[in-house]
């Protein structure tokens, strides 16, 4: 498979990896190996990949796949041999779509995984999908990015296109890749290519193929833009060029900030029905009969994941370096963090209004992850939820059955119940229900808190 980027109308022969001023990325590989291959084998010694994908997590597993879906031949890089292993066995947490792609991936020459960084250099296009969470101060954790850009820098040679996808601040693409790059003495849009395009992958639901959800770009210069326009436009069937990496940069932090603020305001509607005795549920979904101006978002316990927690700290962080307030957004974000210890005072009185203490209770909670369908626990407020329970007294049991322990911070690790119906708990909190989910036990419960706003039909049913 090849992708071509056409600037200035000139064009190097098929597979040249040296500077220019136009760029052409159409190469022949040699060689062959497979996704139980890696660095050092000697029948890869001439292996040519199409693109590497630097990191295969949540993000960058489905975008290899889908890279690999499209024709194209892949190198799966992550530093985590365990990763690799697992991806190897197929033991990853994917929605079906992808989980076929990964059948047909692990079976194919032209899918190749490799922990070993050399490897980067036999790529045409090189896309940088590392995680970028926040710490417990709400500080970027840059680490991982860091380490992924110096890497990369390190080994690119010169025609390549490195793109970085990973959500983080405005001007990082020029700070972590462009400038290093100048310092090796290859200049972007000239030597090598350098760009921004957020990723927009969903975890655990298949509403949106990767192909339909279309992809912003933007380069360091025009060239860079058009190259990597010409990379993902194979994958996608619509890309959205932009003039500058700074402006996809803050596309997605508009992109997440904007959903924040309005589960911020959804969460403090729902406060607000519950004192009038109002569905929320039912105002939102008359709300949303307005086909304009309008788009709908419900309630619920906090917000977890990779994106909405932190990416607008990434934006507010970068503000207060620049003694600069976005009182909004930090509003928004506070009321986010403060959503699980509302959850928590609302079992205290729930548990009170029948006479029962806090201490001594036994709460269950049903789901922990995040959200439906996903073995993820990045940033569940059922974490905190469990662990301020605890630190009220109360005895605090969990079900999920896609994910069977957890650890909380002081290291103690929770087993899942397998039998939710025999715990016997004097309360349930419903935290996160999974498609096909059993609920019909819960009728049988003294009391039950649904933090989702979905269960319908139980008259001891009570919400936040």
């Amino acid at each position: 498979m090849s992708f071509e980027a056409t600037v200035n109308g000139t064009h190097p022969s098929a597979g040249e990896l040296t500077p220019r001023g136009g760029i052409e990325i159409s190469l022949d590989p040699s060689g062959s190996g497979n996704a139980h291959s890696d660095a050092g084998h000697s029948e890869m010694d001439q292996e040519v990949f199409d693109v590497a994908i630097v990191g295969l997590g949540y993000v960058g597993l489905p975008t290899a796949l889908s890279f690999h879906d499209a024709g194209y031949r892949v190198l799966g890089l992550d530093v985590n041999s365990n990763r690799l292993d697992t991806i190897r066995r197929r033991h990853v947490d994917l929605i079906e779509a992808d989980r076929q792609r990964l059948e047909r991936a692990v079976e194919d020459s032209r899918f190749v995984l490799t922990a070993d960084p050399v490897m980067l250099r036999r790529s045409t296009a090189v896309v940088i999908c590392v995680p970028t969470p926040v710490d417990e101060h709400l500080v970027p954790a840059l680490g991982p990015l860091m380490k992924a850009c110096k890497s990369v820098v390190e080994h690119i040679v010169p025609g390549q296109l490195v793109m970085l996808t990973s959500t983080t601040y405005v001007g990082c693409t020029e700070e972590l890749l462009a400038a290093p790059l100048r310092s090796r003495g290859l200049i972007p849009g000239t030597d090598v290519f350098v760009a921004f395009s957020p990723e927009r992958i969903n975890p655990g639901t298949d509403a949106y193929a990767h192909e339909n959800v279309p992809r912003v770009v933007g380069g360091v210069t025009p060239a860079c833009t058009e190259a990597a326009r010409a990379l993902v436009a194979k994958c996608v069937n619509k890309v959205h060029p932009v003039s500058r990496a700074e402006v996809a940069e803050m596309s997605k932090l508009l992109e997440n900030t904007f959903r924040a603020v309005n589960i911020a305001l959804v969460n403090e509607f729902a406060d607000i029905c519950c004192h009038l005795e109002i569905d929320v549920t039912e105002v939102v979904e008359a709300a949303a009969t307005k086909p304009y101006g309008f788009m709908p978002f419900f309630p619920g316990a906090g917000v977890g994941g990779h994106c909405i927690p932190c990416d607008p700290q990434y934006l507010l962080w970068q503000l207060r370096k620049q003694r600069r307030t976005a009182p909004l957004i930090e509003l928004s974000m506070n009321e986010i963090a403060l959503r699980p210890r509302h959850v928590v005072e609302r079992v205290i009185r729930a548990l009170s209004d029948r006479g029962r203490r806090i201490r001594g209770a036994r709460v269950l909670l049903v789901g922990v992850a995040y959200k439906p369908d996903v073995e993820d626990l990045r940033e569940s407020p059922a974490l905190e939820i469990m662990e301020d329970l605890r630190h009220e007294g109360s005895v605090v049991s969990y079900y999920d059955p896609l994910i069977p322990v957890v650890r909380l911070r002081d290291g103690t690790e929770v087993e899942s119940v397998t039998d939710p119906s025999a715990v016997q708990p004097d309360l349930v909190v419903v935290h996160t229900l999974h498609t096909g989910e059993d609920t019909n036990w819960l009728a049988d419960q003294p009391q039950v808190l649904d933090a989702t706003y979905r269960l319908k039909n139980l008259p001891h049913v009570l919400h936040l």
